[in-house]
């Protein structure tokens, strides 16, 4: 009869499911074992998994064998619930370390973008290849530490033994970091633009703006009437038709005009979805878009025939 014996402060209980799943998972009959809960002295709680062979069987499998059994289930559920119990706590501690100069609402937002970065999702194959990637690092590290030691106390093993893991954490909260100040920075540009548009007088009541196929943008007053080229002909006075990015030239077009409304038209054509989000979020709640109108008809036949102009006749 040999045994391990892994130290835990609590969730004893989750520990022992998770291992017992991972068991049945690997069912085999060469071996019986036993889990149980045990308090030592001190008040610790341990638990502690024991296990032989069955020699009679045909089948039995020698001891080592049997242990290499049963050490790999065991960290593969270790694994699992260190990543489900530790990681969050392991992200806040290195916050609080690492960025001790944000404010606590501030640590809050990186703490959500961080776990926003590590979740496993089947649908994301980056997230799903990091979590298979930080598991498997923790079950090396288990398997390593079970070679020379039959016991194991969690906080410790996590705390001193899982380097390269934490390392990986920090890196997830160093680009969480980076996110976050992006986020803002962006938000600071939104703000200002908005201000920007607020102090000025509305020169138009209505702006349709139509997005052709080439990507760039066509700009009709309420009355269907075409200004594009006497809306920015001061902003292409001062740069090279080489160097005009149609994207910025439609955002600062915008924003001396100041339209009370305006509603855009093609945006299946836009190939900058930000541009589209930034449009909407400096003009909040003055933005429609449209999908269905005599506007969009003529754009998507153009687009289908790739050349021609817009006709729009005015009702």
């Amino acid at each position: 009869m040999q045994f391990l014996s892994i130290g835990v402060n609590k969730d004893t209980e989750d520990v022992i499911e998770g291992i017992k799943n991972e068991l049945e998972k690997n069912k085999t009959n060469h071996f019986k074992y036993s889990i149980q809960n045990e308090v030592n002295s001190n008040g610790s709680n341990y638990i502690v998994c024991s296990y032989n062979s069955d020699r009679n069987a045909d089948n039995a499998d020698n001891p080592d064998t049997i242990k290499k059994t049963l050490v790999l289930n065991i960290s593969n559920a270790l694994a699992d619930y260190i990543i489900k119990k530790y990681e969050e706590k392991l992200i806040i501690r290195t916050i609080t370390s690492n960025y001790c100069y944000f404010n606590s609402v501030e640590k809050k937002e990186i703490l959500a973008l961080a776990k926003k970065i590590i979740k496993s999702d089947d649908k994301d194959l980056l997230s799903s290849l990091f979590h298979i990637r930080r598991h498997n690092l923790i079950v090396k590290k288990l398997l390593d530490y079970f070679d020379n030691s039959n016991s194991i106390i969690l906080d410790g093993f996590v705390n001193f033994r899982l380097k390269d893991y934490i390392k990986d954490l920090e890196e997830v909260v160093d680009k969480a970091v980076d996110d976050y100040l992006m986020v803002r920075e962006y938000n600071e540009f939104i703000r200002l633009l908005r201000y920007f548009v607020d102090i000025q007088n509305p020169k138009f009541n209505l702006i349709h703006v139509v997005t052709s196929f080439d990507n760039k943008y066509m700009l009709l007053d309420e009355n269907k009437r075409e200004i594009t080229n006497e809306c920015i002909r001061e902003f292409v006075n001062e740069i090279s038709m080489g160097e005009i990015n149609y994207d910025d030239l439609l955002v600062s077009s915008l924003i001396t005009l100041a339209p009370r409304k305006i509603v855009l038209h093609g945006t299946r054509h836009f190939k900058n979805k930000e541009l589209l989000e930034t449009i909407k979020n400096v003009f909040y709640g003055k933005v429609t878009i449209c999908s269905e109108c005599e506007i969009c008809e003529v754009n998507m036949a153009k687009s289908n025939n790739k050349s021609g102009t817009i006709n729009i006749e005015n009702k």
